[in-house]
């Protein structure tokens, strides 16, 4: 271990208080595993209206700091992450008492507003953090805040930042009228740069101003400098190229392990697979499909947009479903349009297909420990957290060669005896068609299911090896911030 340090996580999700995707599974166990390691890691975030009011408070606090012009208050409940984490919870009833973490029509004064008091936060804590690690656009703000308004501060003159992009189709787009009504100007690149209009936006400005940029995979950190991955963010990526690096993200061993997931129907582990099949015949008959061991059970679990590829997901069920005995299950949420297209193939197949459009984490966890086979057949995949879950409860994932997935998945050999996975290249139904077709054949291969099943269970997506590579960050950002401010 490194010397160690004092972390301030700042986010607009930590698992299980408030969660939408991936980086609330981030929060909610990389702040752990930093503190096993003997760091001080610490969370601050949104008290939203669907977080419970009758949490175990450690502490509380309360002040107000200036912001568009009037004295706003703020609570600040101290609570436990995981009854390991300091997890300091930020109300404000104007901007937070709200059932939605995002999508509100004023986002950007909502999380701006967030930034600063997290920044304040410690100050009144008392306690001076090494590094304040602020992730995706929400909280990119913080790093600006660092490297501008408290340059000459004290009390952060040894602090250092590093951001964190979950996801870069995400920016937090700004215009001038938001830029002046909240006082922005500073944070922008100087008039006449080529790349000023990038910093229109918060993830441009978490870019441009943090110590160290992170990813969440060694190949989306390598993908973002194209313009097929940069969603235009590319050459201002490329200006910090030396001061970006991709770490792949872990999951957490203690909330995804079917030996002990309440969730789950039966309670199963490695050596131990007909729990798992046991799971499969539970979660056919919940969702009234035909109750078969022998019959193929494929799923998806998640958001339902661009990103995750529902339109070639589709596109090939539409194929597979009628001309093979298999089945299919769908848990998520998303875009109208995918709805309506996964809702015609659920019509044109109600024998072999459910679709649940709900948030239902016990449904997915069921999904995952029930499930043959786990499709993610994204057109880019920063990190790839689900297939890794799925993997984690013996599913096999079928996914692209994209981001993470292209490092934690690799393609079964036509004997099955190496891979973890069953992939395809290129953003084509055609292709994943034909990955599925492998799966299902290989699925009826029983010996070498098994043992494939068991290769998977075993694999290891753990924090471990993502640990050191943060220490590694964490260092260079402080030496980075040694020379911002010339000490």
């Amino acid at each position: 271990m490194t010397v160690p340090l004092k972390i301030l996580f700042i986010a607009a999700e930590a698992s299980p208080f408030a969660k939408v995707g991936g980086l609330g599974d981030v929060i909610g166990s990389l702040p752990r595993e930093l503190r096993r390691t003997g760091h001080d890691a610490r969370v601050v975030l949104p008290r939203y209206g669907t977080i419970s009011s009758n949490l175990p408070v450690v502490h509380r606090y309360n002040f107000s700091i200036p912001f568009l012009g009037i004295q706003e208050p703020v609570e600040i409940a101290e609570v436990l992450l995981k009854n390991e984490v300091p997890l300091y919870l930020v109300n404000n009833a104007r901007y937070f008492d709200r059932p939605a973490v995002y999508g509100e029509p004023d986002d950007g004064e909502r999380f701006q507003f967030f930034s600063r008091v997290a920044m304040e936060l410690p100050r009144l804590l008392k306690w001076q953090p090494d590094i304040i690690h602020c992730h995706d656009w929400h909280t990119a703000l913080c790093a600006a805040l660092l490297a501008k308004d408290y340059q000459t501060d004290s009390f952060y003159n040894s602090t250092a930042s590093v951001f964190t992009i979950h996801n870069l189709a995400y920016q937090g787009w700004i215009d001038d009228a938001f830029i002046w009504k909240t006082n922005l100007h500073n944070y922008l690149l100087p008039a006449g740069h080529p790349l000023r209009d990038k910093t229109y936006s918060m993830m441009g400005i978490g870019i441009v101003h943090s110590d160290i940029v992170t990813t969440v995979s060694e190949t989306y950190a390598h993908e973002i400098l194209t313009p097929e991955y940069g969603t235009g963010m590319e050459d201002l990526l490329k200006i910090r190229e030396d001061s970006l690096f991709g770490i792949l993200n872990g999951i957490d061993y203690e909330e995804f392990n079917p030996a002990t997931d309440p969730r789950i129907a039966v309670r199963y582990d490695v050596n131990s697979h007909a729990g798992k099949i046991q799971n499969k015949l539970v979660l056919q008959k919940l969702v009234n499909l035909p109750v078969n061991p022998d019959i193929p059970l494929v799923g998806m679990a998640g958001r339902l947009v661009h990103q995750k590829g529902p339109d070639i997901a589709a596109e090939a069920l539409e194929l597979l479903l009628p001309q093979t005995d298999v089945q299919f299950i769908l848990q998520g949420t998303g875009e109208t349009r995918y709805r309506e297209i996964l809702e015609k193939l659920e019509d044109l197949n109600t024998r072999k297909a459910r679709l649940f459009f709900v948030v239902d984490f016990a449904l997915s966890d069921l999904i995952y420990a029930g499930c043959d086979l786990f499709l993610l057949p994204s057109r880019y995949e920063p990190c790839g957290l689900a297939p890794m879950i799925a993997m984690r409860y013996g599913t096999i994932p079928v996914v692209r060669h994209t981001g993470g997935m292209a490092e934690t998945v690799p393609d079964c050999s036509p004997d099955l005896t190496a891979g973890l996975g069953f992939v395809f290249d290129n953003y084509d139904s055609g292709e994943l068609l034909t990955a599925m077709k492998r799966s299902l054949a290989a699925f009826h291969t029983r010996d070498k299911w098994h043992n494939l099943i068991t290769r998977a269970m075993t694999a290891d997506f753990s924090w471990q090896a993502s640990i050191p590579k943060y220490e590694a960050v964490y260092e260079l950002a402080l030496r980075r911030a040694k020379e911002r401010s010339g000490n």
